[in-house]
């Protein structure tokens, strides 16, 4: 099948600021098919409501552009596996919100930090974090947005680094329809998967399919990494300048199992945005 290089849906994180419309003006200042927004402020707990006027002017900017995918990634504070009770409760409070939030925008995939744990409680809190996501699915049945849990580079506390990690926070969902995962190849990479080479590759994804499941791959965060392979640091690097190749990269443009999934770039930003643009132009020329 000969896939056209604009047939792919890519892009980059792009800013709200200034309102939620102003997020496909920049996507398609960059040249993106896809973008990712905060639908808040990604450090508070509180979120202001969406105005109706704010919604139908961000769908019909969308509508009216080459944006065909939008996703957005929740706040850094939530953390569902908190052994701190109040925290739990603010974290599910949040997850709620933010589903119904991208419900109200039209966006199907909501990409969540899976949290942290505290020592000896690693393997409780991946089944409570995939309690508690549930339960969000569960107090939104009207909503059809999914989750997607990312995978991490397992810095201090994280959890959400290794694939078995990932199968244990999605075992207890039983909204399957709704639940997915976002690749992070830095994350992935910094957490310990080799994927440079074409064997490398093929067991990383093998690995993942009978892990996990293929099926629940949904969502690419395209980036170099700033760090060595295992050092289990997420520092983001703009493509083919960081400790990966750009084969790595190449493969995934490649893979034909992967042509429909979305792929989001979240490398070092410019304020003229030519960071993006170049990036952006560094994975488009890696289609074959």
């Amino acid at each position: 099948m000969n896939i056209k290089k604009s047939s792919q849906l890519l892009g980059s994180h792009v800013s709200i600021s200034g309102g939620f419309s102003n997020a496909i003006a920049e996507g398609t200042e960059i040249g993106c098919t896809a973008i990712q927004i905060f639908t808040k402020s990604n450090r508070r707990w509180a979120s202001k409501a969406i105005a109706e006027k704010e919604a139908r002017d961000f769908i019909s900017a969308q509508k009216n552009s080459l944006i065909e995918v939008v996703v957005s990634h929740a706040s850094y504070l939530i953390n569902l596996g908190s052994v701190t009770e109040e925290v739990r409760r603010k974290s599910l409070i949040a997850l709620v919100d933010e589903i119904k939030r991208c419900q109200r925008l039209e966006i199907p995939y909501l990409i969540l930090h899976p949290g942290t744990a505290e020592a000896g409680q690693k393997e409780a809190t991946l089944e409570q974090t995939g309690v508690f996501i549930n339960q969000a699915l569960e107090e939104t049945k009207d909503c059809s947005v999914a989750v997607l849990v990312e995978t991490m580079a397992g810095q201090g506390k994280s959890i959400g680094s290794s694939f078995e990690e990932l199968a244990a926070i999605l075992k207890p969902i039983t909204h399957k329809e709704r639940i997915g995962i976002c690749f992070d190849t830095c994350h992935t990479f910094a957490a310990g998967y080799d994927f440079r080479t074409t064997e490398g590759y093929t067991n990383t994804m093998d690995h993942f399919d009978a892990t996990v499941g293929l099926e629940f791959l949904k969502l690419f965060h395209i980036n170099d990494s700033k760090k060595e392979l295992n050092s289990r640091v997420d520092r983001h690097e703009n493509i083919g300048e960081g400790c990966m190749n750009l084969e790595a990269f190449s493969m995934i443009m490649n893979d034909p199992r992967f042509t429909l999934i979305p792929k989001i770039l979240e490398t070092p930003h410019s304020d003229e945005l030519e960071g993006d643009k170049k990036n952006l132009g560094v994975i488009k020329s890696l289609i074959k």
